[in-house]
């Protein structure tokens, strides 16, 4: 019979996450560093500041104050509600069509945005394309700093590479001064929920997702990534928000906000997904490589700042993936 793996008394954290550490009480040293709420708090209410000036900056600054990078999911789709109704900005909705998103997310998409009066564009690449990126993902652990693979899988790493080239091509193009994510609080770390970077930083972000995927795929990525010609002027690179990292969260009323504007969740995605089909795939094959869940970080981080029970979170991390659905999903990568 398989050993129950050993989690984290505190959090969710299993034995195989790297650099992990247990103390006589079973808490690992991730908790152990946890500063508390009130430093939390303290944080959060500074970032609140920030991105209150930075609105005051650019309102009302060109033909959009920002680009929502939308995925259909819960999180991107209350984020956008949020950036509409409650600080009344010019929104483009941007979502990046990776081939395997749930029809019941495109219905979502249409009414919500409906709904919201916002406009909305989909770049879809070619299907060829996203089915060579994606094996190659699943097959190959070399493509991504470990760091970055604590917090996702090498195929969900992969898209989201895809997403965030777009997304900064798409805002440099139309000078949108704000780009903003639907990460949740587990998922964004306080350090980086608000930032602007500059010719270098830009430059290394982007060579650490355009490189894997151009060694995957060749030439084939250049039109999903900036120009050189567009990175040339500094005072245009937007800022990147996740707001959900400082505002207020609370899962339930969100998906209550969510369902007043005509959002629905899907039946056919994994527990960790409310969007996107691949994900059951992209979880069996990153716990295959790594040994452990992609989603152990982020749902530790929500147990450990009060936002999920851990009760549920382990239910999320241990519940078996849809069979059908990794079939299909299989089948039409060719696998």
């Amino acid at each position: 019979m398989r050993r129950k793996l050993k989690r984290c008394t505190r959090c969710v954290l299993p034995e195989t996450f790297p650099g992990i550490t247990f103390d006589a009480d079973g808490v690992c040293n991730y908790c152990r560093r946890y500063r508390g709420d009130a430093h939390l708090e303290k944080q959060k209410a500074r970032l609140r500041r920030k991105f209150d000036d930075i609105l005051a900056q650019v309102r009302g600054r060109g033909e959009y104050d920002c680009l929502m990078s939308w995925s259909g999911g819960k999180d991107s789709t209350y984020t956008l509600a949020v950036l509409k109704e409650r600080f009344g900005l010019r929104v483009l909705a941007f979502t990046f069509d990776n081939g395997f998103v749930s029809p019941r997310t495109f219905e979502n998409m249409r009414v919500v945005s409906d709904n919201l009066g916002v406009d909305h564009i989909i770049v879809k690449p070619s299907f060829d394309l996203m089915r060579q990126v994606f094996v190659g993902s699943a097959q190959r652990r070399d493509l991504y700093a470990q760091k970055a693979l604590e917090r996702a899988s090498n195929v969900c790493t992969s898209c989201m590479g895809f997403a965030k080239g777009i997304a900064l091509r798409l805002a440099l193009e139309r000078d949108i001064p704000l780009m903003a994510y639907g990460w949740s609080p587990g998922q964004a770390p306080l350090s980086s929920a608000i930032f602007r970077g500059n010719p270098q930083m830009i430059r290394a972000m982007l060579q650490a997702t355009s490189g894997p995927l151009r060694s995957l795929a060749g030439e084939a990525i250049v039109p999903y990534f900036p120009t050189e010609a567009q990175l040339a002027d500094a005072s245009r690179f937007p800022y990147n928000v996740s707001p959900l990292a400082f505002l207020d969260y609370d899962e339930e009323a969100e998906v209550e906000h969510i369902r007043k504007l005509g959002w629905q969740r899907p039946d056919d995605t994994d527990p960790n997904s409310t969007n996107c089909l691949l994900n059951a795939f992209a979880i069996q094959s990153h716990i295959e490589q790594m040994g452990f869940h992609p989603y152990a970080l982020e749902l530790a981080n929500l147990v450990r700042e009060g936002y999920l029970d851990r009760e549920e979170a382990i239910a999320r991390l241990e519940e078996p993936p849809n069979q059908k659905v990794l079939t299909e999903v299989r089948a039409r990568l060719e696998l």
